[in-house]
């Protein structure tokens, strides 16, 4: 049977990464990681088809001109990131329920393209001064590029009520839980 499209998006700092960590170590839930495609260059051990489908800047664009993209965005200058049709739709066909980690504007578009084939879940911070409070205890960001994440926060926020789930990370395990049971139940609907 094909599988579903489960798609999280976030604000930086929201937890999002932790939560679905946690819930890809379910087994039952058959989740896998759609496979972006980026027109940057591998790093380290990055191996093309498995972290990322790696193209020229020139090939993503032609790409783009084919609608070969779900979503796609350009994040500096000829830096682009995107999920490609024909990658989610082969794991999907393989029984997988495809998990995608996009920005809000890339989750609607995969939303309205997959209707109730796809749950897209937004986690929310409890605020933006407990995002700041994060933000700063990582240590890894200079304070201007704190100020421009929570600037993109506040815009974020702004998309949750377009979301089928939104989930509240006031707390981890609460947070987890709730996660599980939307995808759960999501995954048993016929």
């Amino acid at each position: 049977m094909p599988g579903k499209i489960i798609i999280f998006s976030a604000p930086s700092g929201s937890g999002k990464s932790t939560i679905i960590g946690k819930l890809m170590a379910h087994s039952e839930l058959n989740m896998a990681f759609s496979i972006s495609c980026t027109s940057r260059q591998p790093r380290g051990t990055e191996r093309d088809g498995v972290e990322y489908f790696f193209v020229t800047p020139d090939e993503f664009r032609r790409r783009i001109a084919a609608g070969d993209f779900l979503e796609y965005e350009e994040v500096y200058k000829d830096r682009y990131y995107g999920t490609l049709k024909s990658q989610v739709e082969r794991q999907l066909e393989a029984g997988d329920n495809v998990v995608l980690d996009v920005d809000v504007k890339g989750a609607c578009n995969i939303k309205q393209h997959y209707g109730s084939r796809a749950l897209a879940v937004f986690i929310q911070p409890p605020s933006i001064g407990e995002l700041r409070r994060r933000l700063e205890g990582r240590g890894t960001d200079a304070p201007a590029v704190i100020e421009d994440r929570l600037a993109r926060a506040e815009f974020e926020l702004t998309f949750a009520p377009k979301f089928d789930k939104v989930v509240v990370n006031d707390d981890l395990d609460r947070a987890v839980a709730e996660a599980y049971a939307a995808v759960s139940e999501f995954l048993s609907e016929e």
